[in-house]
């Protein structure tokens, strides 16, 4: 039985090793950042530290409990006064000459910036040899999100948005920034996505502030704006099966899209219930259904998670695990339990 879990320090070899198959703004192969990462998660998950500043991290364990294969992750505010949310808002300009007879219509990116913070999701990797198992592990990591929202819904945002990878080059260059950012700041587009992590000054003081025609660009790479890069097309297709919806914005950075729903209108988050564990384990005549279920605690590990297969709940608000499910989420009659039919 797979296992989700929050981080912990020991498993840093191993995030390294998954982060080296994206190495994303958001899990880069940098041994330093994933530590620092892993502290923040795990004061995150303690409550130890301003919400604006809660960085959440699962991780999926195989069934021997040896090896991290996956990982997802919450941002509980992204944008707040010192660092702003930022993007490009794509607009359709129509210009027409009645003298010339002549008809255009122009995308226009006009950049925004986002004060009040939105809640994230991102950081969403699985090991190659993991993808298409008849768990459908790539889902178990992104649910596992939506179902510590929902159990935690006052510390997120009213908005939830999924900031999706576009194509990049082989080398990982992104062609719309070096046709615009680069032009800007001077700076190649790892260095500049990067840099914005901890310091956007940059953006705001050198890129322009008024609209910019993306007719001027090439037209190969005006194709790219707000387009999702092939290994994201599932994200997008699960995104919009739960309720979300291209935000007609695009990162600033390399023109990938962003996908936004309202927090409550998000339909995993709405499915998810509370339970307390019944002491019996489901009868042979009970009807089962696919859930994901979770436990949290104050001791480590403080989150654990796994998809098992269950009755509904009863009406005494109970659920009955079978005795697998149990002994993962180390279990004891009583225990209050979170639920995601899935």
């Amino acid at each position: 039985m797979f296992v989700l879990r929050d981080v912990t320090p020991d498993d840093l070899d191993h995030l390294l090793a998954v982060a080296g198959f994206l190495d994303s703004v958001n899990l880069p192969e940098d041994r330093g950042y994933l530590s620092a990462l892993i502290a923040t998660s795990q004061k995150s998950f303690a409550a130890q530290t301003e919400i604006a500043d809660r960085k959440f991290v699962f991780v999926l364990v195989d069934p021997d409990g040896e090896r991290v294969v996956g990982v997802s992750m919450v941002f509980a505010q992204h944008g707040s006064r010192r660092s702003p949310h930022i993007f490009f808002d794509v607009i359709h300009e129509e210009r027409y000459s009645e003298t010339l007879d002549r008809h255009f219509s122009h995308q226009v990116l006009r950049i925004g910036y986002n004060y009040k913070g939105l809640t994230e999701i991102g950081g969403l990797v699985l090991l190659p040899e993991y993808r298409h198992h008849g768990d459908q592990l790539g889902r178990l990591l992104s649910y596992v999100r939506f179902l510590y929202i929902a159990n935690h819904r006052r510390m997120f945002c009213d908005e939830v948005v999924s900031e999706l990878m576009p194509p990049l080059e082989a080398n990982g260059t992104s062609l719309l920034w070096e046709s615009l950012g680069r032009q800007f700041t001077g700076l190649s587009y790892q260095e500049a996505d990067r840099l914005s992590q901890t310091n956007k000054e940059f953006i705001r003081a050198l890129f322009p502030q008024d609209p910019l025609y993306a007719t001027l660009l090439p037209p190969h790479v005006q194709e790219l704006i707000g387009k999702v890069g092939p290994e994201t097309k599932g994200v997008e297709r699960m995104l919009r099966e739960i309720g979300f919806a291209y935000a007609h914005r695009i990162d600033p950075f390399d023109g990938g899209p962003h996908f936004h729903a309202r927090t409550d209108d998000i339909t995993l988050v709405a499915g998810t219930q509370r339970a307390l564990l019944s002491p019996d384990e489901p009868p042979p005549e009970a009807v089962l259904r696919r859930c994901l279920v979770a436990r949290e605690s104050a001791a480590e590990p403080r989150f654990l998670a796994v998809k098992t297969a269950a009755p509904p709940l009863g009406n005494d608000g109970t659920l009955a695990l079978p005795a697998d499910a149990r002994r993962a989420l180390r279990l004891v009659p009583g225990d209050q339990l979170a639920v995601l039919p899935f």
